[in-house]
Formats: structure tokens, C-alpha cells, sequence
């Protein structure tokens, strides 16, 4: 007998983001080749909204979000690491439609 699926909902003003894949290496803006095994101190990441709670009202499924990675609760889904936290810990959402954003673009 086969198990029944189960959808996953988010809870109150929990959001579920898959972080980006971190390329090899990159570049610095003066192009100084950064290898991938150099870590830098409280580095921010950009990742991908995948579900968001009821109560959650600044960024939807699909959004970019910016967020410190290393304070995050992990989950693993079907082989695929995501990270769960509370809305408020979010620090950036990347949209094409804003109203006082900061002028920079992705």
C-alpha cells in the first residue's frame, strides 16, 4: 500500500527559501579571481521564497530574498537543503515593482 503524500503549509510568519547555488569561484569588481573555498565572515545570500505561513505580508512564492544563511533552521526535502525563518529575519526582497526601493538592481 502506497503512503499518502502530504502538501507542506507554512505556519504563521514562516517562510521556506532554497538559497541559490554558489557558483565556483568569482569574480571581485576590479576582476581578482575569488576561489569557491574562500569563506567570508557574515555574508548575506540571495535565495528563493518556495512557501510562506498566513501571516506572512512582505514577500511571496517566488521572490528573491536576501538573508544571513548561517542563522537559519535547515530542512531536507527530496534531496534539496531549504531553510525555514520567521519574515522579520528576511532583510531584502527583490521585485520589479516597488515604491521606495534602493535603486539597485539584479
Amino acid at each position: 500500500m502506497a503512503e499518502p503524500k502530504f502538501e507542506i503549509q507554512m505556519l504563521h510568519d514562516r517562510v521556506m527559501i532554497r538559497l541559490e547555488q554558489k557558483a565556483e569561484e568569482r569574480r571581485s569588481g576590479s576582476g581578482i579571481v575569488i576561489p569557491a573555498t574562500v569563506k567570508l565572515a557574515n555574508r548575506l545570500a540571495w535565495g528563493e521564497v518556495c512557501g510562506v505561513g498566513a501571516n506572512v505580508r512582505s514577500v511571496k512564492v517566488g521572490d528573491k530574498v536576501l538573508l544571513n544563511p548561517e542563522e537559519q533552521f535547515e530542512v531536507e526535502l527530496h534531496a534539496q537543503v531549504y531553510l525555514v525563518m520567521r519574515e522579520r529575519d528576511l532583510h531584502a526582497v527583490a521585485t520589479q515593482e516597488t515604491d521606495h526601493g534602493t535603486g539597485l538592481y539584479l
